[in-house]
């Protein structure tokens, strides 16, 4: 078995000694732009893995999107996630579809949670590729009551994230956010629940398309993000129609109120329903796979 580490090692020693990321975290570097001479060395990590067949459905979709973006809108991309391969999987499968593809991938700004800028430096220096704004994650911030100064640090860097995400979304970029907020492990359900804090992100943009991720070449598995198995897979990637993100929450709140669910927590119903959806959509999605891998 190949893991991240022993897959990749000389691109990591590479990268490593070519990161401009920090080491940490604070209110003053939420917001960072991509190293774009990252990008490459995670091309050459797609390239030699991932299989023919592999590409992206939808692309009129993103490029609606994209021109609602322009246009000064605010707009959201939702994506299901396997793993810390899923948005260089993306970014490359755009790039290389034609069209409008690459200014797409371009404008896209990830919110991204601070582990994976202080918990390994290669994973940190993968992780600068891409424009980021990071956060701190909701579920570690609810552990750190008793941590007065970790939860000061926690808070402070979400205030400064959630300015720099009003200041960017009308400026023509497309915000991504993975709705899970973490990884799917096969091991643990809760990880492909949706998080409540979708909820504010939606309400607050204007059009979103939701992403559905079918194959991946990296294996989530228990222990360090670095210990992830590598594999060959076929990868498709398939957009969404665009959604009014005010519609999309009024029928959620009407199909409660039909189904008299008023008393329930909206917002992780809110979640739920965009997991649903996307569950619906890799299920379509899979079925085509099948044929092309056949």
């Amino acid at each position: 078995m190949e893991t991240l580490s022993t897959a990749f090692r000389d691109i990591i020693k590479e990268v490593i000694l070519l990161s401009k990321s920090p080491d940490t975290v604070n209110g003053e570097n939420v917001y960072q732009e991509a190293n774009e001479t990252m990008l490459p060395y995670l091309d050459r990590m797609v390239e030699s893995r991932i299989l023919p067949g592999s590409g992206l459905d939808g692309l009129e979709n993103l490029e609606e999107l994209f021109s609602k973006a322009e246009a000064g809108s605010s707009c959201l991309i939702l994506p299901e996630h396997y793993s810390n391969m899923d948005l260089p999987a993306f970014s490359y499968l755009l790039r290389r579809v034609g069209g409008r593809g690459e200014e797409i991938a371009r404008s896209l700004i990830a919110i991204a949670g601070m582990k994976l800028t202080e918990d390994n430096p290669a994973i940190s220096a993968f992780a600068s590729a891409f424009t980021r704004i990071v956060i701190y994650p909701s579920r570690s911030l609810h552990g750190l009551k008793n941590d007065k100064e970790e939860f000061a640090r926690g808070n402070a860097i979400n205030r400064s994230a959630m300015k720099a995400l009003a200041e960017k979304k009308t400026q023509g970029r497309i915000i991504l956010i993975f709705p899970s907020g973490t990884r799917y492990r096969p091991w643990d359900p809760s990880t492909k629940r949706g998080i409540r804090e979708v909820y504010s992100y939606i309400k607050s943009f204007d059009y979103m398309c939701l992403l559905a991720i079918n194959g991946s070449i990296l294996r989530v598995r228990e222990g360090e993000m670095m210990d992830d198995e590598v594999v060959e897979d076929l990868v498709r990637i398939s957009s969404s129609p665009v959604f009014s993100c005010a519609e999309f929450v009024g029928k959620v709140k009407a199909d409660m109120a039909a189904q008299g669910r008023e008393s329930k927590d909206r917002k992780q119903v809110l979640a739920d329903t965009i997991m649903a959806e996307l569950e619906k959509m890799h299920i379509a999605a899979e079925e085509k796979r099948k044929q092309l891998i056949k």
